[in-house]
């Protein structure tokens, strides 16, 4: 069935991707998740390897490639034990470098992508606020006109790269009046005056640096608002599909790894002269685990397709979400069980994979959340359009 997704040339990235993954990333995992830092270095050879610009069309220095070069990158990212270090790349790649390439102009893309694409600047993105979470709307974070800058005061929190990042792609209000059609959208400098970052300590994703940052009359030049005033919330809810659906992606391929990685133990450890693979309760639960994959993985591989395609995937991304993270934790919480008393143990990969794992149904809209989304399209026949383009 992978063939109606993937070619020749799919295949080839893959093994290049994994072959670079254990040569460059692996040997350094366990000491990013010791110390919560990510060395700058590894930044810069993604950027030599081209995988920040994956989805990057080539006029904006990108590759330009269809969005499976995305979903082979993400699906590898999983699949080397650190949450973190995965989130930390495909939220610079896909969260900041997104409103680049999509909603930046030229000297945006210059000052921002080109060294984005090349490894040489982190970026994050700042929605969610201390009093906010899902409301958008409802953000308190303002940044009012003076002169050639505009002044941002407020605060973001659960940012990742917020901590070691460059530059924060900022959603503010500078009409406060308007509700959600007075949110602006800035590039902010991290390094500016007035930015303060405090680094939460968190249950899982260790290696990645998530920041709470506070901005106190930091002046940012009028040139860095992206677009329009007002067209912020459109930028912001055209975004949210594509973060939900890598998250929903991320989801099944740790799935599989868990599961793949429980069938290896399984068959190798023995109890009373045979393999534990052998017990029929055991592999009974591991069949309905393998179909609940194999059941994510293809939904979301066609939410991926038509997405590529140019349709705008608001309730099919978010079922993604909601049903793959589900069921990623309950594999994972599985998986740790079928290696006994060495699933608990920091050595093996399970008790950071769970830990991990449990951000699914909380990051980038709970579960709650999606589900009132969903019942919105499903119920009260609310539509989602996709943005008019800006002129």
């Amino acid at each position: 069935m992978q063939s109606m997704y993937f070619t020749e040339e799919h295949h080839l990235f893959r093994e290049s991707l994994k072959d670079f993954l254990q040569k460059e990333v692996v040997p350094h995992i366990e000491k990013w998740e010791a110390s919560g830092q990510i060395e700058r270095f590894i930044w810069k050879k993604f950027g030599e390897m081209g995988y920040f610009g994956l989805a990057v069309p080539e006029a904006d220095g990108g590759l330009g490639l269809d969005l499976f070069y995305t979903v082979i990158l993400l699906e590898e990212l999983q699949k080397i034990d650190s949450g973190g270090f995965a989130a930390a790349i495909w939220a610079h790649a896909y969260l900041a470098m997104t409103h680049l390439h999509k909603n930046g102009n030229e000297i945006q893309k210059e000052s921002f992508l080109t060294p984005s694409i090349n490894g040489e600047k982190v970026g994050c993105l700042g929605v969610t606020e201390p009093f906010g979470g899902s409301d958008v709307a409802g953000m308190r974070t303002t940044a009012t006109k003076k002169g050639d800058t505009y002044i941002i005061n407020g605060s973001k929190t659960f940012i990742t790269n917020g901590v070691y990042g460059d530059y924060i792609i900022l959603a503010a209000k500078t009409n406060p009046a308007a509700g959600n059609k007075g949110i602006s959208i800035f590039i902010v400098d991290l390094h500016s005056k007035g930015v303060t970052k405090n680094k939460l300590n968190k249950l899982g994703w260790r290696a990645s640096d998530t920041a709470e940052l506070a901005f106190n009359n930091v002046e940012v030049p009028a040139a860095n608002l992206m677009g329009e005033e007002g067209k912020g919330f459109t930028f912001i809810m055209e975004a949210f599909a594509l973060e939900r659906l890598i998250m929903g992606i991320n989801a099944h391929a740790r799935a599989e790894y868990a599961l793949e990685y429980a069938l290896q133990y399984m068959s190798e450890r023995e109890t009373f002269g045979k393999t534990i693979d052998q017990y029929q309760a055991l592999r009974h639960r591991i069949v309905d685990h393998h179909a609940d994959i194999e059941l994510c993985k293809h939904y979301n591989y066609g939410v991926v397709q038509k997405m590529d395609k140019g349709g705008y995937v608001v309730r099919e991304a978010t079922i993604s979400k909601l049903k793959s993270t589900k069921m990623a934790d309950e594999v994972i919480y599985d998986c740790l069980q079928f290696l006994g008393g060495y699933g608990y143990i920091e050595d093996y990969p399970m008790a950071r994979l769970m830990r991990d794992s449990r951000l699914g149904p909380i990051g980038g809209g709970t579960s709650e959340i999606l589900r009132e989304i969903i019942a919105k399209i499903v119920i009260d026949k609310k539509e989602y359009r996709l943005p008019t383009p800006l002129d």
